[in-house]
C-alpha cells in the first residue's frame, strides 16, 4: 500500500491535513473497499482521495471555491472519481442520501448541525470521525458522541515534528482527533 505524501498533492492556500493525522484519519474511520464515504470540509481533498484509494464511494463537500477547484485537481492527478458538493454544510447535505463513513475536517461553525444530520443519514455501524484544533469544538464533538451513545470513542492528540535539511525539528500544529461509531 502507498500512501501519499503532503508535497504531492496540488495545494494553494486551502489547509491540507497532513501526512501523518491523515493516514490516521483513515484508519480511524476504517476505510475499506465498499464503503460510502462523505468528506466534510475537504479543503485540498487530501482524506477524500486517501479513502478513495482504498476503495471508498467518495463525496466531499467544500465550501470554498479554491478548495472544490483543488479537490478536482487532485482527483484528476490521482486517477480517481470524487463526487464534489460546492456548499456549506449542514445545509448541503440534504442531498447525500446514505452513508456509513463520515469524516469531518472543518465545520464553519455548525457542528453540532453536521453531526446531527450525518447521524440521522448514518446507519447503525456507521463511523464518523473529526480533525480539530480547538477544544472548544473537540469537546462538543464529544459531548455529541456521548449523547448519542456513539460506542467505541476513540480520541488522540498528535503532536508531529519533522526534520528540516538543517536537521532542525520543525514543529506542526498539534491535532486532535476524534472518532465513534453509531450504536
Amino acid at each position: 500500500m502507498r500512501w501519499i505524501r503532503d508535497e504531492e498533492f496540488i495545494r494553494g492556500s486551502v489547509p491540507v491535513t497532513k501526512f501523518d493525522v491523515r493516514i490516521a484519519a483513515i484508519a480511524a474511520l476504517e476505510i475499506e473497499k465498499g464503503d460510502i464515504f462523505l468528506d466534510i470540509g475537504a479543503g485540498t481533498g487530501s482524506i477524500s482521495i486517501e479513502a478513495a484509494l482504498q476503495g471508498a464511494s467518495v463525496t466531499a463537500v467544500e465550501a470554498k471555491e479554491e478548495g472544490v477547484k483543488l479537490i478536482g485537481q487532485n482527483a484528476a492527478k490521482f486517477g480517481i472519481a470524487v463526487e464534489i458538493i460546492k456548499g456549506q454544510a449542514p445545509q448541503c447535505l440534504q442531498v447525500i442520501r446514505q452513508i456509513n463513513k463520515c469524516f469531518i475536517g472543518g465545520s464553519g461553525g455548525n457542528l453540532k448541525q453536521i453531526f446531527e444530520r450525518v447521524h440521522e443519514k448514518m446507519p447503525s455501524g456507521g463511523i464518523i470521525a473529526a480533525n480539530f484544533i480547538t477544544l472548544k469544538n473537540l469537546n462538543m464533538f464529544v459531548d455529541l458522541l456521548n449523547h448519542y451513545t456513539y460506542a467505541d470513542v476513540e480520541l488522540k492528540l498528535f503532536q508531529v515534528s519533522y526534520m528540516e535539511q538543517t536537521g532542525i525539528l520543525k514543529a506542526q500544529n498539534p491535532i486532535f482527533l476524534a472518532r465513534g461509531r453509531k450504536p
